[in-house]
């Protein structure tokens, strides 16, 4: 989301100091193989010699490479018997493609949710009523291709079934439902409980009227309520506007999953965003 004239956000000094220096550390090519081969390795973890050997360059080389990186945070450096390990710092994974929103103006500080929302759209429960417009709107965004790799719409039973109780929601303008959001649980493990995987879909001739904005206020502050700690979702990176949305919500990218599943024969990108919420 592009943010321009008075409502422009200042990047304060601290975080500009900071980025600018992973950035400039970034500028080396070496430094940026040796991250991507680690962070693809099988292990996630490799012996310095083994690394300074896949990379072409001397141990010695390696290891200041290994050295500067671990001052910022990137890395983690082990001593494990006689060896040097070193592996990604796992926050370096999230906190890069996060910098790089901030700097870019697709993200701000992460902030609760939308605030200017649109007096004439209406977000409620989803109740039966609701199901068929509902399963309309799924429908209408299955046909885009830039909605979900599924390729048939569900019956309202089965669609109902992947939610969590109390956790679905329409959006009315003009009278009539324009859009709709749920979040479905991510596992059923008990450590999980917290977590949920998100959808939000808005009818055609809605768009770009403030639905997805009321929905995903609703959908995030709800969250809260319900003592939810982590929502997450996928989106097509074509699919633009959803992305702007989500990041005005709070959800920042955690990766882009390249050639994650195939859709009508094709291989598709995605790019996982996460929220993670300040109360819970």
């Amino acid at each position: 989301m592009k943010i321009s004239g008075s409502e422009a956000l200042s990047l304060d000094r601290a975080s500009a100091e900071q980025f600018a220096e992973w950035f400039a550390l970034l500028a080396d090519p070496t430094r940026v193989r040796l991250l991507h081969t680690l962070s693809t390795s099988r292990s996630g973890s490799m012996r310095i010699g083994d690394l300074a050997e896949l990379l072409g360059i001397s141990q010695s080389t390696c290891s200041h490479h290994c050295q500067v990186l671990k001052k910022v945070g990137f890395v983690v450096v082990d001593k494990v018997g006689t060896s040097s390990m070193v592996s990604v710092n796992p926050a370096c994974c999230t906190g890069l493609p996060h910098a790089a929103d901030v700097v870019m103006g697709t993200l701000s500080a992460p902030p609760c949710c939308p605030s200017d929302l649109p007096a004439d759209v209406i977000a409620r429960p989803a109740v039966e009523a609701d199901m068929a417009a509902i399963l309309a709107i799924y429908e209408e965004g299955l046909l885009t291709r830039n909605a979900t790799f599924e390729t048939s719409v569900p019956t309202i039973d089965e669609l109902r079934a992947k939610w969590l109780p109390g956790m679905a929601w329409v959006a009315e303008l003009d009278g009539r439902v324009a859009g709709w959001t749920a979040i479905q649980p991510v596992s059923d493990r008990a450590c999980y409980a917290g977590v949920g995987e998100t959808s939000v879909y808005v009818t055609e001739t809605a768009r770009g009227r403030g639905v997805g904005k009321a929905l995903l206020f609703t959908q995030v502050t709800e969250a809260d309520r319900a003592g939810l700690w982590t929502l997450q979702t996928s989106i097509f990176p074509e699919n633009r506007a959803s992305l702007a949305l989500h990041r005005s919500a709070g959800y920042r990218t955690l990766a882009v999953r390249a050639r994650v599943a195939q859709l009508d024969g094709v291989w598709r990108d995605t790019v996982m965003l996460e929220r993670r919420s300040d109360i819970n």
